[in-house]
């Protein structure tokens, strides 16, 4: 994975004590919020008369429908037509839903009609100038929107470091955004033979503003020919939005139970009215980052984990995962809300913190409720066996 290991540990800090707001699974629903990016008057990139907003849309519907069909999954769009929808408001609807993740959708475009491929992004600070470029083109949107000045005061679109100047809100969420976007471009390597550019981060102001888990995927580039017919064609925008609504439901049941999607896709039922296609002339920045040689995604290797817990237990053991920050805490009672029985594990530039330890499942989800008690409301439950992490499921068995 493409990840910066540099984060700035006084922003870190801040967004660990005023962070922790995100899940709430309203009567027992995993609720996914859906962002086709751009819209109306914001046509996104423009390249071979393929319109971003226009293929954002279509692939989101798809995706809506196919998780619409599961037990326990709630969707909420930010967009379900050819509207143009400010970057706060988007997250702000996701914050108002409570949604449990956020999935924003695009295509990328680069002056280098060579370039193709699929990158999924999540919230942070990078160096990189092909992610920095990606997002100065994603967040540009902001000067279309009235008095944005003001309403993003403190940030240049033209620079997104400046993202930095601001407090990082994501940062508790990064390990369960890597988590899900590593899952989608797995999906997108294994079940369509896409080419993958990875897991990046970078500092887009819509995933800076959301409460829960947040995404950026690029589908793919429209500069390119080729990949541009298969992201504006039918049954490429099919395949693209299964393999999504699969990593979707594969995260849900690793993090929250539940299983896998089973619907097979009905190709009249996935079929959506397409928007009207109007192509806007190409603006001279409508294409996206230069192209420089971004590393693919190599096979995932386990990162080695340093704990200072009892990974040396027998049997299955149960803990709360509360939070999972760059700054290493003191593990006493003052530094997680008066919770005692914490402990630590670090996976690579990550520290994850637990409360609690028991074998008995009725026991554990008992000690969930207490840290989501005391203000850890994205606490959830994982599973050790002999010192090695599992899923609940394997747990259960």
């Amino acid at each position: 994975m493409y990840i910066s290991k540099k984060i700035k540990h006084s922003f870190v800090l801040a967004a660990f004590l005023l962070s922790l707001t995100a899940f709430s699974q309203s009567g027992g629903k995993f609720k996914v919020a859906l962002d086709a990016g751009h819209g109306a008057k914001d046509y996104g990139a423009v390249r071979n008369n393929f319109v971003e907003k226009n293929i954002a849309l279509a692939v989101v519907q798809k995706v809506g429908k196919l998780l619409n069909k599961q037990p326990n999954v709630d969707v909420v769009f930010t967009r379900n037509s050819d509207v143009f929808i400010e970057l706060v408001e988007r997250a702000n609807i996701a914050n108002r839903a409570n949604a449990d993740l956020f999935v924003s959708i695009h295509c990328n475009s680069n002056p280098n009609p060579d370039a193709f491929g699929t990158e999924t992004y999540v919230m942070g600070l990078t160096k990189v100038k092909s992610a920095l470029e990606v997002a100065k083109n994603e967040n540009e949107v902001i000067t279309l929107e009235s008095d944005y000045k003001v309403k993003y005061a403190g940030y240049d679109p033209k620079s997104p470091e400046s993202l930095i100047g601001i407090t990082l809100m994501q940062e508790e969420h990064l390990e369960q955004g890597i988590a899900v976007a590593s899952k989608i471009q797995d999906n997108f390597d294994k079940q369509l033979s896409r080419k993958s550019r990875g897991v990046k981060q970078a500092p887009f102001m819509v995933l800076h503003k959301t409460s829960m888990p947040s995404i950026l995927i690029e589908m793919g580039f429209i500069s390119n020919k080729n990949e541009g017919q298969y992201l504006n064609s039918e049954e490429g925008q099919n395949e693209i939005a299964k393999a999504i609504a699969d990593a979707i439901m594969g995260y849900k049941k690793e993090y929250y139970g539940g299983t896998s999607i089973e619907n097979k896709i009905d190709k009249e039922d996935m079929r959506v009215e397409r928007p009207k296609e109007v192509v806007a002339p190409a603006k001279k920045d409508s294409a996206k980052a230069p192209e420089t040689k971004a590393p693919v995604a190599k096979a995932e290797t386990k990162p080695e984990v340093k704990s200072e817990t009892k990974s040396d237990s027998k049997g299955v053991v149960f803990k709360v995962q509360i939070s999972a920050s760059g700054t290493k805490l003191d593990l006493v009672p003052s530094n997680f809300k008066g919770l005692n029985n914490i402990s630590m594990v670090s996976e690579g530039n990550l520290f994850k913190y637990m409360y609690g330890e028991t074998g008995d499942y009725e026991e554990a989800k008992q000690l969930v409720q207490e840290a989501k008690a005391k203000g850890f409301t994205s606490s959830y439950l994982i599973a050790f066996k002999n010192g090695k992490k599992i899923s609940i499921q394997e747990a259960l068995k």
